[in-house]
């Protein structure tokens, strides 16, 4: 077999999930030596491409409003929930068109607390975000909401509706992803376990199987740092020991 028939076996043997490069890792898990210029030129004289893309959402413009300081300085551990959240936007490119996630994530026990999908990523999807996330806080919380540079953030809406709730706002400093790794591995998480493993017959279906994999996430993936439990297994094990 040809190296070009290679790549259209492994592609098709993942129906499409693989781009260029895992299609080159796959190709020396088999022994050949190849590098992956040489792969994405051979996918490109047969017109493969990936069928699912996400990539990080860049939403930073510039100073657009205020700008605040780094209070979560890579401190990612929570003694309880709702004590520190992060959230960020990413981007996923779905039968030809464009789609952003905005979830907020308990760095207590990696929960998603909520999550948004839209079309656009306008400040409506962050907005929104946030109503819904709001709803989980109980008297007396005191939260530390993190994020990035980006524009939504810096919106005086998103700033006042921090302030009214009395949540101390954190920002990464520009151009530094790990200053929110832990959403950073959370989106990692969902291309390897959800993107690359489902098909999806059109933009509601993907928007179904999310939503049944972020329940999953929430509810059924246990994590090691978690004693074995689920995000929500050790959050209802924790309070009711408490």
């Amino acid at each position: 077999m040809s190296l070009k028939q290679l790549v259209q076996s492994i592609y098709d043997e993942h129906e499409g999930r693989y781009g260029y490069r895992r299609i080159r890792d796959e190709l020396v898990n088999r022994g050949h030596r190849v590098n992956h210029k040489k792969v994405q030129r051979l996918m490109k004289e047969l017109g493969l491409k990936s069928v699912v893309r996400m990539k990080k959402y860049r939403s930073y413009k510039g100073t657009v409003g205020r700008i605040a300081p780094n209070v979560l300085d890579r401190q990612f551990q929570a003694e309880k929930p709702n004590q520190k959240w992060v959230t960020d936007i990413t981007e996923f490119k779905l039968f030809g068109e464009k789609l952003y996630l905005s979830p907020v994530l308990d760095l207590y026990n990696g929960e998603i607390i909520t999550y948004t999908v839209g079309p656009r990523p306008t400040y409506s999807l962050v907005s929104d975000m946030l109503n819904q996330a709001f709803k989980r806080l109980a008297k007396g919380d005191e939260l530390l909401l993190h994020s990035d540079q980006g524009w939504h953030y810096q919106m005086k809406q998103y700033q006042y509706a921090l302030k009214r709730r009395g949540i101390t706002q954190s920002m990464s400093r520009k151009g530094n992803c790990y200053d929110n790794a832990v959403m950073e591995s959370f989106f990692g998480q969902l291309k390897s376990e959800f993107l690359y493993l489902k098909e999806f017959q059109d933009v509601d279906h993907f928007k179904q199987e999310l939503a049944a994999y972020i329940d999953y996430y929430n509810n059924k993936r246990i994590k090691t740092k978690l004693k074995g439990m689920s995000p929500i297994q050790y959050r209802t094990h924790t309070l009711r020991v408490a």
